[in-house]
């Protein structure tokens, strides 16, 4: 039976070796995933005023029109669009006023919507239903001598209520880099913002960061760090060239998202269409490692 999940926009672009590498390995863990039908931009950001009801429509559409397709559990790989998704679950299910005006609105569509879905990250999915002593036992490639730092960011874990683990010490990605073999490292940056939307226009405060966490990685003992948001990954990847003209003792790491390393580990392999997505080349270090 296939688990419905929500793209996003990114996956479909410059992330779409996140989506790949997580088609393969569902597939491998007997769990494929369905790309839902009819889905749009779940609105990027959730509003941070609660009486703004419009801002909130790109995602309450999203989440009625799952359930139109009668889908209980909606899964998703982007924090972003995680957290956005589910903080508009939130802001329907825990409010009948709001479920009600929502309904309101949509009236002259003659649509009703019940609230009746449930948003799910991925990382949740693999350790709360395929367990990550399934994911050891189908390991095939073990990431052995690996040395991986798993990078947070802001939208797993903030606000506390949205959190997928632990809201001040989560170790859900650590965890499952542990059951593919790995040797993970928490680094003092690991929950720290990554600038965010800054990169857009104040460019000057993502090399910042990037250079902040990067080196807060490097000095833990990392070889390379793990995320599972597109935004993060922009940042903390193709931000290197900029940080690494800004700060001469920089030194450049690559970044992967969970499901790349997975893909390797359960034996479906690394995908050489990937590299080209990659701002810093992970190709030599996964030679290294004698992973590809």
């Amino acid at each position: 039976m296939s688990l419905p999940y929500f793209p996003g926009c990114t996956l479909k672009v410059d992330a779409k070796h996140f989506e790949d590498s997580a088609m393969k390995v569902m597939e491998i863990l007997d769990e494929p995933l369905q790309e839902m039908k009819d889905w749009i931009c779940c609105g990027t950001v959730f509003s941070m005023t609660s009486d703004d009801l419009m801002l909130q429509l790109a995602s309450i559409r999203n989440l009625l029109r799952a359930e139109e397709q009668d889908i209980k559990e909606l899964i998703v790989l982007c924090s972003m669009c995680y957290n956005t998704l589910k903080r508009a679950e939130k802001f329907i299910t825990e409010d009948e006023e709001n479920l009600r005006k929502v309904n309101d609105v949509m009236y002259k569509e003659d649509i009703e919507f019940h609230g009746l879905v449930e948003v799910k990250h991925l990382l949740s999915i693999l350790k709360e239903r395929i367990t990550f002593n399934k994911i050891e036992e189908k390991t095939q490639k073990p990431l052995k001598d690996f040395k991986l730092g798993a990078y947070y960011g802001c939208l797993l874990l903030r606000p506390e209520d949205m959190a997928i683990d632990t809201f001040e010490d989560p170790d859900i990605i650590e965890n499952l880099l542990k059951s593919t073999g790995a040797d993970t490292i928490k680094f003092p940056y690991r929950l720290e913002c990554c600038g965010a939307y800054q990169t857009v226009n104040n460019k000057d405060v993502t090399i910042s960061r990037t250079y902040e966490i990067i080196n807060s990685a490097r000095k833990s003992g990392c070889e390379a760090l793990v995320t599972s948001c597109p935004l993060c990954a922009f940042n903390l990847d193709q931000r290197q060239k900029q940080t690494a003209e800004a700060y001469l003792d920089f030194k450049k790491m690559p970044i992967f998202y969970f499901t790349e390393l997975l893909s390797i580990a359960l034996g479906s392999g690394w995908d050489k269409s990937w590299e080209k997505l990659h701002y810093v080349d992970p190709e030599p270090i996964l030679k290294e490692k004698n992973l590809i």
